[in-house]
């Protein structure tokens, strides 16, 4: 396929990516405009919601002007001035992400990795350009230079995983037309310990962030289970109607990775906070007033009992990402296998891995959701990421001398059929 070719479709699908965005916030909120207002509303006032709304899910800035009966009627100090929503309602981005993929993927397998992810971020910073200019109001106004960046690095971020995913795929298996590209080929020249280290770091490092993650998704899943007549019950006294919980439901489902990242920062320890002054954390529950969302009916009302016990999730999983690692590490002809630093060192990489990433992780999905004392929503990504760091640092130490410290059988299982059949040629000759 050709350059121009790959480039027409990254741009195609990049498009295609944004039109189910947006159309996913609005749906619900046209069938609010026709079914609560009647259409008596200016239906412009949903078409900005709908932009802003999709800009906020990849992580723009929103800045909102409240008309004073409103602000009155909010009961908040200070909701009178303008003030920043920058939450950023994951949901979204994480569908920019998949597509994102996508594109890299079938882009590299043209053998034009770079030109896909290159054509699909500028087609998203323009989306985002004309979003943000078009949806700017004094009551909301989006930031512009926000727009036209982040959605294009959301898009690039997945796209760029996906091509070098399926390039590094491609040569695994041999694929005669796989090309490593001019990024890859740079990367192999580096000193070998170094890409070892980096590779190992990355797998045990980023591996056990998204196996908190996952269990972080399990214990969000059973908390709506558990709590699900809470949520019944705060979905009717807000009286929304059918069309109204429709919106609120697509709203809750757009936040629920924040909820699952807040989720991992809880099992980690700090927690996340719920306006100023609040705590979520294993070891108490401190909160305030809190608007009547049905999901937030799952805020555990106290601490968990042995909350530290929660630790233990990112120490078996660094354990064992470790151990698995570590046969393929302690191969690499410049690593020292035998020497007491080289598990250190690819725990501590490990470590600052798990760290980097949950940290922006945490950071990305908290931030203000109002004024006043909401302005203060979230983890707070310095604790996480630390303790963080620290777990899969201890996990994957235990993991890496204990994998240095087994027998390698399997390894003999594997070279002695070689061996055996050099002898049987040797004693014929």
């Amino acid at each position: 396929m050709s350059r121009t070719a790959v480039a027409l479709l990254a741009a195609l699908e990049a498009a295609i990516a944004t039109l189910v965005g947006l159309g996913v916030v609005l749906v619900p909120l046209m069938l609010l405009w026709a079914v609560h207002f009647g259409l008596t509303l200016d239906a412009s006032i949903f078409l900005r919601a709908t932009a802003d709304v999709w800009l906020l899910g990849h992580g723009v800035d929103l800045t909102v002007q409240l008309d004073p009966l409103t602000a009155e009627l909010t009961g908040v100090a200070g909701a009178g001035d303008p003030f920043p929503i920058t939450i950023a309602a994951l949901g979204f981005g994480l569908v920019t992400v998949l597509f994102g993929v996508r594109i890299g993927r079938r882009a590299a397998v043209a053998g034009h990795g770079p030109t896909g992810v290159v054509t699909a971020a500028a087609v998203m910073a323009a989306v985002g350009a004309a979003l943000a200019l078009a949806a700017a109001h004094p009551a909301a106004t989006p930031s512009l230079w926000q727009g036209v960046v982040l959605p294009a690095f959301v898009m690039a971020l997945g796209a760029t995983i996906g091509a070098v995913s399926e390039t590094l795929r491609a040569e695994r298996i041999g694929r005669a037309d796989a090309s490593a590209g001019p990024l890859l080929a740079r990367w192999r020249a580096l000193p070998e310990f170094a890409v070892a280290v980096t590779t190992a770091a990355v797998r045990v490092g980023a591996g056990t962030v998204f196996g908190v993650l996952a269990a972080a998704a399990v214990l969000v899943a059973v908390l709506i289970a558990a709590d699900y007549a809470t949520m019944i019950g705060l979905s009717q006294a807000i009286g929304a109607g059918v069309d109204g919980g429709i919106a609120i439901t697509v709203a809750e489902l757009a936040v629920l990775p924040n909820a699952v990242v807040w989720a991992a920062s809880w099992m980690l320890g700090p927690g996340f906070a719920f306006g100023a002054g609040s705590t979520v954390s294993p070891t108490g529950t401190l909160l305030g007033p809190v608007p009547g969302v049905p999901l937030l009916g799952v805020l555990p009302p106290e601490g968990a009992s042995l909350g530290i016990v929660w630790l233990i999730v990112p120490l078996v999983f660094a354990f064992a990402g470790a151990n698995l690692v570590w046969r393929r590490f302690a191969t690499t002809p410049d690593v020292r296998a035998d020497a007491w630093w080289a598990p250190v060192i690819l725990a501590a990489a490990s470590g600052v891995v798990a760290g980097v990433v949950i940290g922006l992780l945490a950071w990305w999905s908290g931030g203000a959701i109002g004024p006043g004392r909401l302005a203060v929503t979230g983890p707070d990504p310095w604790p996480v990421a630390g303790i963080a760091a620290v777990t899969v640092f201890l996990g994957a130490v235990a993991g890496a001398f204990t994998a240095r410290a087994m027998p390698r059988g399997d390894v003999g299982a594997r070279t002695r059929p070689a061996d055996e059949a050099s002898a049987h040629e040797a004693h014929l000759a």
